[in-house]
C-alpha cells in the first residue's frame, strides 16, 4: 500500500528482459529484497539492490497495462516505498495496481498553479467523482470536474518540482489508478443491483409478486 506522496525522482539505468534497474538515493536507505516499491505508480517487488540502484522485475501483464513498456535508460520515474503502519498518511490509499493508461489532454496555467486535464479510459473514468482521489503516475491528486472520459486536477508548484509531472506535455501517456474505495463501492452496488434484479425476476415468475 502507498500514499501517492512521491519520495524522489529516480532514473532508469538499465533494461534487460524482465529486469528494470533504477538509480535512486532516498529510497535506497532502508530498502530490502522483496520490498514493494512504486515506480511511476506501479507496485513492483525489489529483486536486487546495488550501491546506486535497485532492480525490479516486470511481467508481460504489467508492461501491457502500464507505461513502463516505454521507459528507457535515462528516463525519470516517480518513486515511493510502501507506507509504514506508523507513518503519516499524507495522500490517499494507493495500491499500485494501474487501472489504465491515460493521456495529458491540456495544461492551463492559473497563476502559480496549473489546471491539468487528462483523458482516461473507461476503466478509470467510471470511478472519478468531484473532489475524489486519483493517482497519476503514482502522484496523489484531487479530481476536478470529471466529464465523460476527461477529468482535471489542480497542480501546485511543489508537485511540479518534486515529480516527473513537469516534464509532461499534452499527449503524454500516464499511469492512472482510481480510488480503491470508490472502486469497491461501485462494484458492490453494481452487483447488489444485479442480484436484486435477478431475485425480483425469480419472485415474479414464481407468482409471489
Amino acid at each position: 500500500m502507498f500514499t501517492g506522496i512521491i519520495e524522489e525522482v529516480g532514473a532508469v539505468s538499465r533494461r534487460s528482459g524482465a529486469d528494470l534497474a533504477v538509480l535512486a538515493k532516498v529510497v535506497l536507505e532502508d530498502l530490502h529484497l522483496g520490498d514493494s516499491i512504486a515506480v511511476n505508480g506501479v507496485c513492483l517487488t525489489v529483486a536486487a539492490i546495488n550501491e546506486h540502484d535497485f532492480v525490479v522485475q516486470i511481467s508481460p501483464e504489467t508492461y501491457a497495462r502500464s507505461t513502463l513498456s516505454t521507459v528507457r535508460p535515462g528516463d525519470a520515474v516517480n518513486l515511493e516505498r510502501a507506507m509504514l503502519a506508523g507513518g503519516r498518511f499524507g495522500g490517499h490509499m494507493v495500491q499500485g495496481h494501474v487501472d489504465g493508461v491515460g493521456h495529458v489532454a491540456s495544461i492551463q496555467p492559473q497563476g502559480e498553479f496549473s489546471l491539468w486535464r487528462f483523458r482516461a479510459p473507461a476503466d478509470v473514468a467510471r470511478y472519478l467523482v468531484p473532489k475524489g482521489s486519483v493517482a497519476v503516475d503514482g502522484i496523489s491528486l484531487t479530481v476536478v470536474e470529471p466529464a465523460g472520459d476527461t477529468f482535471g486536477v489542480a497542480v501546485i508548484p511543489a508537485t511540479i518540482a518534486k515529480t516527473t509531472l513537469g516534464s509532461k506535455r499534452p499527449g503524454a501517456a500516464v499511469n492512472l489508478e482510481a480510488d480503491v474505495i470508490g472502486k469497491h463501492i461501485y462494484h458492490y452496488l453494481k452487483n447488489a443491483s444485479n442480484g436484486a434484479g435477478v431475485t425480483m425476476d425469480l419472485l415474479t415468475r414464481q407468482g409471489f409478486v
